[in-house]
């Protein structure tokens, strides 16, 4: 399955998570997704890490207006019973959030009220702090969106991901940071991330790894993720202020 990811200039951020060349995810796997929609044109992906806090990444304007994360949600066509939607009551956007090459590009979602943890929703481990993933590692990433460069679909979509080298991410990126990015999307397979899952999460055997943040305007592999085991102790730091 492939993510594709569209950066302006050299790269492009990820807004209107999208998978290209996947599939379709089975029902109720990924109960952790959420689908953030910003005002009433913006959408961002995300992942939930505790019933009242969501995963994104701070690139995706949540100025636009009102936040609304969905949960436990499979095809946006069929509206049921397993479905969430909660209204965010507060934003926390990394503080060293570098707009221009998407460094620390991480932000807490607080919802109103904390979702109910049932079959289709429920939460995502994180990494230790600093926990290292090597080159070769087998990951996957979901989303809602295109399936496609001219095509969409309304189900959740995944695709696999193998974290690569930082080598293959600095010789495509100048802007590429190996402290806090994460490099995935093996050439190879030319199966990537595009235009829209920014804020979705990089999981690897369990374990939420990266968050969908940038990559290449024709979405060639490989792509730009946001290194979580680097950002544990404010996020833990900013939990307990949450609470």
């Amino acid at each position: 399955m492939m993510l594709l990811l569209l950066l302006v200039t050299v790269f492009l951020p990820l807004h209107n998570a999208r998978v290209i060349g996947g599939q379709e995810a089975p029902l109720g796997s990924r109960p952790y997704m959420a689908y953030v929609q910003i005002g009433s044109t913006g959408s961002c992906g995300g992942f939930l890490i505790r019933e009242d806090v969501v995963v994104t990444a701070a690139h995706c304007n949540c100025n636009l207006g009102n936040i609304f994360v969905y949960l436990g949600v499979q095809d946006f066509t069929k509206p049921g019973q397993n479905w969430q939607r909660i209204r965010a009551r507060r934003w926390i956007q990394h503080p060293d959030f570098n707009n221009e090459n998407y460094d620390n590009d991480i932000m807490l979602l607080k919802l109103w009220h904390s979702a109910e943890l049932t079959e289709w929703v429920g939460l995502v481990s994180l990494p230790e702090a600093d926990q290292h993933i090597g080159p070769g590692s087998e990951c996957s990433v979901a989303g809602w969106g295109r399936t496609g460069v001219n095509t969409t679909t309304d189900t959740l979509q995944e695709a696999e991901q193998e974290v690569v080298s930082d080598s293959l991410c600095r010789e495509q990126y100048h802007h590429y940071n190996p402290i806090t990015m994460l490099c995935a999307g093996s050439p190879l397979t030319n199966q990537s991330a595009f235009q829209g899952d920014s804020g979705g999460p990089l999981v690897c055997n369990g374990v939420v790894q990266g968050i969908v943040s940038n990559g290449n305007p024709d979405g060639r592999p490989p792509s730009i993720y946001t290194r979580i085991s680097k950002f544990i102790p404010w996020i833990t730091e900013t939990l307990q202020k949450l609470s």
